[in-house]
């Protein structure tokens, strides 16, 4: 798959396209290239893709994506700490950034919600492969509201519900999964991010999911678009993966290898 990414022909990304984002770096290009290709394949829209480095982005990454992507948006690391310092800075935000240390799907909301650029953004995971067009994520794109997300194939927040809504005072949705999620970024109030991360892991200990968890208590209580569960298949089945179901399938968990082995030859 990674060498094959090297032969996929140009991705093209506008300036005037619907913005989408993914956290990526060095070890994901491959990847995020599958992901994009997969959706301009099955889309006329123009899409603006914006990648955020993970800190490991090199000059040779760097030319090599602007010669496969012509138009793509880096947001390189110094233009990341630049930001940090600004809005979050260490002094006030210990917990968050030594989450970013040890925790990189943490950089999903501090690395991309500090960005000064669009007021709604959503946020994709490379591994994933879109299978038709996906009108309802186009659809919000043009006219943002609220938050947009899928729904996971079990419910996965490292967390207790009790816990995370005594914290936050709302209902926390149910089953939401961060593979695609869209909100406004000025919804998040830092100073509580900061106060909910280090109190969930103070009372019930760290967790890989802890990103997800805090995702869903800063968008509970929104009138949220909800993504079918048979168009947008968050970890989907040997026989999904082999009839291509649905329009975008996330390879978590046992479909890694369905992904691995078949999915991504079946876009090109």
């Amino acid at each position: 798959m990674m060498k094959a990414s090297t032969n996929l022909p140009q991705i093209p990304s506008f300036s005037i396209g619907l913005p989408i984002y993914f956290l990526t770096g060095k070890k994901f290009i491959y990847q995020t290239m599958f992901c994009t290709y997969s959706l301009v394949k099955h889309s006329k829209e123009p899409f603006q893709f914006i990648f955020v480095d993970d800190g490991s982005f090199d000059d040779e990454d760097i030319a090599y994506l602007k010669v496969k992507m012509p138009g793509v948006k880096l947001v390189l690391k110094e233009e990341i700490a630049q930001n940090l310092n600004q809005f979050l800075p260490v002094e006030k935000f210990p917990f968050l950034h030594h989450k970013r240390k040890v925790y990189p799907h943490i950089k999903k909301l501090t690395d991309i919600h500090t960005l000064q650029d669009y007021p709604y953004k959503i946020v994709l995971d490379s591994d994933m492969l879109f299978w038709e067009e996906p009108l309802e994520i186009i659809e919000w794109l043009k006219s943002p509201v609220n938050s947009i997300y899928m729904l996971d194939c079990e419910e996965s927040y490292g967390y207790s519900k009790e816990l995370m809504f005594e914290l936050c005072g709302r209902e926390i949705p149910e089953l939401m999964n961060v593979g695609a999620i869209g909100f406004k970024s000025d919804l998040i109030n830092w100073e509580n991010l900061e106060k909910w991360g280090s109190t969930l892991e103070q009372n019930e200990g760290t967790s890989y999911y802890l990103e997800q968890a805090l995702t869903a208590m800063l968008i509970s209580g929104q009138q949220s678009k909800i993504l079918s569960r048979k168009d947008y298949i968050v970890n989907p089945s040997p026989e999904q993966i082999k009839n291509s179901v649905g329009k975008l399938h996330h390879y978590v968990d046992l479909s890694k290898e369905g992904y691995f082995k078949t999915a991504w030859k079946k876009t090109q």
